[in-house]
């Protein structure tokens, strides 16, 4: 029998027994619209493939794959290279790897205040130990040290500094679980930048709807740049078109490679660190605005809470756009410096063992995921996989994102205890990306669930213990407030309520968010005062919060709650209906004055039969059927990239009318979205030829009139005329530029005596700025001594009376200060750039003492004057100037309190803090 008849006799074969009435599979018979067969079902088909030809397949096939002849291909082309091998264990030398460096390891001081400090510190001082193990599809192990990630992050952030990406400006990753992840969001934080994660496309048949969301949240970050792997570069230079602010895309193996030069860049605690995107459960995605200092808080909070140890390893597949995987396991392994043990979701998906047999491997004690992947390990893993299985290790292994199902957790105990996994292990938690990730955490207390009566809590919020034989509600507890955290139940006025009484649960804490990103509207509705909305009801028993369900899902019929999540397990324990896609949601009916009951649901053969079946579960929960049963064989449940059911969506889609048309052809979405963005691309290009052009018009103009000035300063017998015609000259050039001067604080400049201006320095524009602002001259400029190396630039700076200084040679310089002091003893006044050059990087840079000693030595005021604006105008490495606005500050006068070195000091950084109010820059002071 052929490879393609094997192929189609093994896919026949699990259409039957997800359900009759699929038509026989065909190589182009589409896996979802013809066949039924879903992301899970696909990943089962992928499993049973790799047995039946014993082949490796590529996991990619799980979000590619569209046809069975994508697996045909695969297939092909895993026998071409021989690849005949069966599922390859796990790395027998992960537990000594592990062990070795967890012994040698420690965790970051609490005193550091940023991420960037954090990860600085473990790249000092224990640079070999490694911190990172990427598993691969096919099992291997790569492991990152800190050494490694400190070089490669820092060329990452040379590569942005070099692309012109400031501190503060948004940087897109989207990148799946690969090595390259780790060093690019740290990179991003070392230049200063804030790092948003988004998800790569998973499925090619749905580019258009991924892009048009990652469109919507880029545009919303301002992101300005957008790394990606070669792999999705294509779709992700098509979001370039969408996003006015973004710049470009950029490939991650590029920015590693970067050999540009890096400046440091210090942050705050209060700075942002991170914008985490909400997934959309039940609207558009929100930007949740995280800083420094909220990030580790939270961290902090949940390792006390966890009692980490440095023996503890963290075992993850969950996707690092996530802030369950990206905070709560990447980052948190990374603040105490434990080995974090990572594979791709997709691996997990395709064999569900490997998540276990990596804790096993590596002894993991940190190991969580949503309940379905607790679901799908019962389901999918045989018992055949378990043997040799070792679960002792898992000391803590949590439950969240979505609501906690009781028996899913109670079953996945009793199949897992014989594998060594305690029950007190399982640990149901609370957390929202508005706290960063974690709320509410339990420990060594297993699973414990609340039976409460069913009418009085659903007609009154009322939650009474119910009798355990009785038709009860049931909710997991998910422990307590971490450590420096509230919780609190409040009615519909804002009243707190008491223990057992349901309502919204409201939360504050050292890491709860200042609000959403650029979304102001959305801010009002989470912050309540000192509180924020977290948008679930619960209620509070012993302490404990027991959610109870999402406040915008929550369906009010005839002056009852409906929960959906209880709604949708009860249809989807129904044969027929796709597990996990089934979505209950209430959509308003203006004749009864009340909400309609809507179920919404995947089956493989709907029909009446089916429906009927839908309404006898929907009765047998709710006591009553729903308004309207929706069944379809295509895709009305959607869903967030994490997994959860978009009801809001789903409620959309029924009431525009409830149709499903089938997906596009990836050629016609691939056409419409660059259709999409020609016009946007179009005044792009507008935009910058308008600026080339003029640019071009500034710098002609600017030429024009250096030849004239030069003319006329080289003739001029005295430098202070001279610098009258500059200063005229200067004004005249900015408003032919179009480039607007604001100047602010002329009344602190003396008028009478000797004194020094210092002047931050950030362009070539500087000196034209601080001519045309200040009216009246008599100061000499203090310049490099490479500028009188060239005639021209030498008889200019002359003739205006400049003091030329040696910046490299030790003994020279000491002799030029000397001058420079019998020059300001002889009456004259100076003005010097401290910082003595510039960089396209923003920020006030480390001030050299000449300036500051002279002004000491003989007891000269110094006049701080800040410069903002000139590097958006004229950055380094430009040549064409663009509009702007440039605002020059002149301080307040500083009069030295001695003649020694402290006294210079003292002078230096009152100068330093001055100059950093005005500038509106970071302060890249050593």
């Amino acid at each position: 029998m052929s490879v393609d008849e094997r192929l189609l006799r093994l896919i026949d074969a699990l259409c039957r027994e997800l359900g009759p009435g699929r038509p026989p599979a065909r190589l182009d018979s589409h896996l979802e619209r013809a066949l039924g067969l879903d992301s899970l079902a696909r990943a089962e088909l992928l499993l049973r493939c790799e047995a039946e030809f014993g082949l490796r397949l590529p996991q990619r096939l799980l979000g590619e794959a569209e046809t069975p002849r994508d697996f045909f291909l695969a297939i092909e082309e895993a026998e071409g290279r021989g690849g005949r091998e069966q599922e390859p264990a796990m790395p027998t030398s992960a537990q000594p790897v592990a062990a070795a460096t967890a012994a040698t390891t420690e965790p970051a001081p609490d005193d550091l205040d940023t991420l960037g400090e954090v990860f600085a510190w473990h790249a000092a001082r224990q640079p070999d130990f490694a911190h990172i193990v990427h598993l691969d599809d096919e099992g291997k192990a790569e492991a990152l040290s800190f050494g490694r990630l400190w070089r490669e992050a820092r060329a990452v952030a040379a590569g942005l500094q070099a692309r012109e990406i400031a501190p503060g400006d948004a940087v897109a990753l989207m990148l799946p679980t690969c090595p390259a992840f780790f060093p690019c969001f740290l990179g991003i934080l070392l230049a200063g930048a804030v790092p948003v994660p988004i998800y790569p496309p998973a499925r090619p048949s749905q580019i258009e709807d991924h892009l048009r969301r990652h469109a919507t949240i880029l545009a919303n970050a301002g992101a300005r740049l957008l790394i990606a792997t070669a792999e999705v570069a294509l779709p992700a230079s098509l979001l370039r078109g969408r996003v006015e602010s973004l710049r470009g895309t950029v490939l991650a193996d590029e920015l590693i490679a970067a050999a540009s030069e890096f400046v440091p860049v210090p942050a705050r605690a209060d700075q942002l660190a991170l914008l985490q995107y909400t997934s959309g459960s039940t609207g558009n995605p929100k930007g949740v605005m995280l800083s420094h200092g909220q990030l580790l808080a939270n961290i902090r909070a949940m390792a006390r809470a966890a009692r980490i140890e440095r023996d503890d390893v963290f075992v993850s597949w969950l996707p690092l756009y996530h802030d369950m995987g990206l905070i709560c396991a990447w980052l948190s392994s990374l603040v105490y410096a434990i080995p974090f043990v990572v594979m791709s979701p997709l691996s997990f998906l395709a064999a569900p063992e490997r998540w276990l047999r990596a804790i096993h491997d590596y002894r993991g004690t940190f190991s969580g995921a949503p309940n379905f992947a607790y679901e799908l390990c019962l389901r999918r893993i045989a018992p055949e996989r378990l043997a040799g299985l070792d679960l002792s290790s898992w000391r803590i292994a949590f439950n969240g994102a979505e609501p906690v199902n009781a028996d899913t957790m109670a079953r996945f105990i009793e199949r897992f205890a014989p594998c060594g996994l305690r029950p007190e292990a399982v640990a149901p938690v609370y957390g929202l990306a508005e706290c960063a990730v974690g709320l509410a955490f339990t420990k060594d207390r297993g699973l414990v669930v609340d039976r409460i009566e069913r009418e009085s809590f659903v007609a009154h919020g009322i939650a009474v213990p119910a009798p355990a034989a009785s038709d009860a509600l049931r909710f997991v507890a998910c422990g307590r407030p971490l450590p420096g955290y509230e919780i609190r139940v409040v009615d519909g006025a804002g009243a707190e309520l008491p223990e057992r009484r349901e309502g919204r649960l409201q939360f504050r804490g050292p890491s709860a968010t200042a609000g959403y990103f650029r979304n102001p509207a959305a801010t009002a509705e989470l912050i309540r005062g000192d509180w924020l909305d977290s948008g679930d009801y619960a209620y509070l028993a012993g302490g404990e919060v027991y959610p109870t369900g999402r406040a915008k899902d929550i369906i009010i019929k005839g002056g009852r709650n409906v929960y959906p999540q209880e709604v949708e397990e009860a249809v989807g324990r129904v044969p027929g209906i796709r597990a996990g896609c089934v979505a209950v949601f209430g959509s308003p009916d203006p004749a009864s004055g009340t909400e309609r009951l809507v179920v919404a649901a995947e089956a493989r053969a709907p029909d009446d039969a089916l429906r009927l079946a839908v309404q006898e579960a929907v009765v047998g929960v709710l006591g009553m059927p729903a308004d309207d049963v929706v069944l379809s064989a295509q895709r009305i449940v959607l869903k967030t990239s994490s997994g959860k059911i978009r009801r809001a969506a789903s409620r959309e889609l029924y009431e525009g009318g409830g149709g499903v048309t089938a997906p596009r052809a990836v050629w016609w979405q691939v056409t419409r979205l660059l259709a999409g963005g020609l016009l946007p691309q179009l005044r792009r290009g507008m935009r910058a030829a308008a600026g080339w052009l003029h640019g071009l018009w500034a710098a002609g103009s600017f030429l024009l009139l250096a030849v004239v000035v030069w003319l006329v300063v080289a003739v001029v017998p005295r430098p202070r005329h001279s610098w009258r015609f500059c200063h005229a000259a200067a004004r005249i050039w900015l408003r032919l530029a179009g480039i607007r001067l604001e100047v602010s604080g002329l009344e602190n400049l003396p008028r009478d005596g000797t004194h020094v201006l210092v002047v931050n320095h950030a362009s070539y524009l500087d000196g034209i700025a601080f001519v045309a602002a200040l009216p009246f001259g008599g100061w000499r400029f203090v310049a490099k001594r490479e500028l009188a190396g060239g005639f021209v630039p030498r008889i200019f700076l002359q003739r205006l009376g400049v003091e030329f200084v040696e910046r490299f040679d030790f003994a020279q310089g000491v002799a030029d200060t000397e001058r420079l002091v019998e020059a300001v003893v002889a009456g004259h006044s100076l003005a010097v750039f401290p910082e003595g050059t510039f960089t396209r990087v923003p920020g006030l840079r480390p001030f050299r003492m000449g300036a500051f000693v002279v002004a000491a030595k003989t007891a000269t005021p110094v006049v701080p004057v800040a410069l903002s604006g000139t590097r958006d105008v004229l950055r380094e490495g430009h040549w064409l100037p663009r509009r702007g606005r440039l605002r020059v500050t002149v301080g307040e006068s500083l009069v030295p309190d001695g003649s020694d070195w402290n006294a210079a000091v003292r002078l230096r950084d009152g100068a330093r803090s001055a100059i950093l109010k005005g500038v509106g820059e970071p302060d890249l002071q050593a």
